[in-house]
C-alpha cells in the first residue's frame, strides 16, 4: 500500500465474490450437477478428520467425479502447499475441494493456485471469512504467524451447508463474530484520512458497518439459538455475516479493507505458547480492543465491552493467558515487525504505545469492575 494519503495514488483490485456462491440447506446435493455444469470430472479433496465426520451426513451419495480424499496436517504451511499442490498435479484433476474451517480452506486455496486449478469451497465452520476472500494466511509448521498472501483470482464456487455449521461448537461461530467485527475497525482506521475514498472502498466501508451492526444486533441471540440447535434467521445472518459481508469488505476494498492492528495483535499473540488453544478470532476480538486504545478511543471500548461480556470474547490479558511483562513486551515487538499490517494504519506506532494501549485496557476494565 502506498504511505501517501492522496487521491493518485489510490489503486483498487477488486475481487468482489466467488464467482458461485450459495448457502442453503441440501446445497450439497447439487454438487454432482454443479460439477457436470462445469466440466469438472476428478477431483482433489483436502479436509481436516472432523471436518469431514461433520459433512458426512450431507454428502451426496453417489459422486460423478473422480474424487481422492486426503487429509491435511492441521496447518496451512509452506511444506502442506507444496504436499497438497504436488499431489493435484501428479493426480491431473480438474480442481480442488477444500472442506473444512480456515486452515484446511486457506490451504486448498494455496494448493489449487499453485497447481493452476479451480478451487472449491465447503466450509463447516463459520469462524473466519476464509470461504469467500482470495487469499491466505501461512504459518510456520509449529503454527506460528508467518505471511498471507492474496491470490490474483477468486474461488470458484462457495457452497455452505447452514447445518453443519449450526452443529458445530459455538465457540467457532463466535470466534468468527470476533474476526468478522475487526473489519470495521481495521477498514476505518485504514482509510481515516484519505482525501478521496473511491466508491469500491465505500462498498467495503458499508459491508464491514453492515456487518459490525447485524453482529451487535443479533450475536447473542444467534449463540443461544445455536446451542439449541435452531437453525434460525439470528443464525442463518451470523453465519453469511462471517462469511459473506467479511469477505466482501477485503474483495471490494483490496488493501483499504483487509487488516491493520488488530490483527498484528493476534499475529504477536501465536509466538506466546499460553495463546496456543486459542482460534483465531478470538485473538483477533482482543487484538480490536488494542487497536482501540492505540487509537485513544476509549468510549467506543466502553460500547464493546458489555457485549464481549455478554457473549464470551476475550478482552483481557487473563483472558489471553498473558502473563507478565515479558510476554507483554513480546507481543509489542511482534506487532511492529515490518510486513505486519498495523504499518497499514496512518499514525506510527513504538513498542512502548503497544505496551502503554495494553495497560490502559487493563485499567480501563478494572475501572468498570469497581464501578
Amino acid at each position: 500500500m502506498s504511505t501517501i494519503w492522496g487521491v493518485r495514488n489510490i489503486s483498487i483490485r477488486i475481487q468482489g465474490a466467488p464467482s458461485f456462491y450459495k448457502c442453503k440447506e441440501d446445497i450439497l446435493q447439487e454438487l454432482s450437477v454443479l460439477l457436470k455444469e462445469r466440466d469438472i470430472g476428478s477431483l482433489l479433496i483436502i479436509h481436516g478428520e472432523k471436518s469431514f465426520r461433520a459433512i458426512k451426513p450431507y454428502w451426496p451419495e453417489r459422486e460423478e467425479a473422480n474424487a481422492t480424499y486426503v487429509a491435511y496436517s492441521g496447518i496451512c504451511s509452506e511444506s502442506e502447499i507444496k504436499r497438497c499442490k504436488e499431489l493435484a498435479e501428479s493426480l491431473h484433476v480438474d480442481a480442488v475441494i477444500g472442506i473444512g474451517g480456515g486452515k484446511v480452506l486457506d490451504l486448498a486455496k494455496a494448493a489449487g493456485h499453485e497447481a493452476k486449478k479451480d478451487v472449491i469451497l465447503i466450509p463447516t465452520l463459520a469462524s473466519t471469512c476464509a470461504a469467500w476472500t482470495p487469499l491466505s494466511v501461512i504459518y510456520d509448521d509449529e503454527g506460528r504467524f508467518q505471511t498471507y498472501t492474496v491470490f490474483p483470482r477468486s474461488t470458484y464456487m462457495v457452497l455452505v451447508e447452514p447445518r453443519v455449521i449450526l452443529g458445530a461448537p459455538s465457540r467457532y461461530l463466535k470466534a468468527g463474530i470476533g474476526d468478522t467485527l475487526a473489519k470495521w475497525y481495521e477498514a476505518n482506521a485504514i482509510v481515516h484520512g484519505l482525501d478521496y475514498i473511491p466508491l469500491p472502498v465505500e462498498v467495503a466501508l458499508h459491508a464491514a458497518k453492515l456487518s459490525r451492526n447485524r453482529l451487535l444486533e443479533e450475536s447473542h441471540q444467534a449463540l443461544i439459538d445455536c446451542e439449541a440447535g435452531n437453525l434460525s434467521p439470528s443464525v442463518l445472518t451470523i453465519i453469511e455475516a462471517n462469511i459473506l459481508l467479511g469477505g466482501m469488505v477485503g474483495g471490494f476494498g483490496d488493501e483499504y479493507g483487509r487488516v491493520a492492528g488488530a490483527h498484528s495483535i493476534h499475529n504477536a499473540l501465536t509466538h506466546l505458547p499460553g495463546t496456543t488453544e486459542l482460534l483465531h478470532g478470538e485473538k483477533v476480538a482482543y487484538g480490536i480492543l488494542v487497536q482501540l486504545a492505540l487509537e485513544g478511543n476509549e468510549e467506543e471500548i466502553s460500547s464493546l465491552l458489555p457485549f464481549y461480556r455478554q457473549i464470551g470474547l476475550p478482552s483481557s490479558c487473563g483472558d489471553l493467558h498473558i502473563q507478565g511483562r515479558d510476554d507483554i513486551h513480546l507481543i509489542a515487538e511482534k506487532a511492529l515487525l515490518p510486513h505486519e499490517s498495523i504499518h497499514f494504519m496512518k499514525n506510527k506506532f513504538t513498542q512502548q504505545d503497544i505496551v502503554a494501549a495494553i495497560a490502559k485496557l487493563e485499567t480501563l476494565q478494572k475501572g468498570e469492575r469497581e464501578a
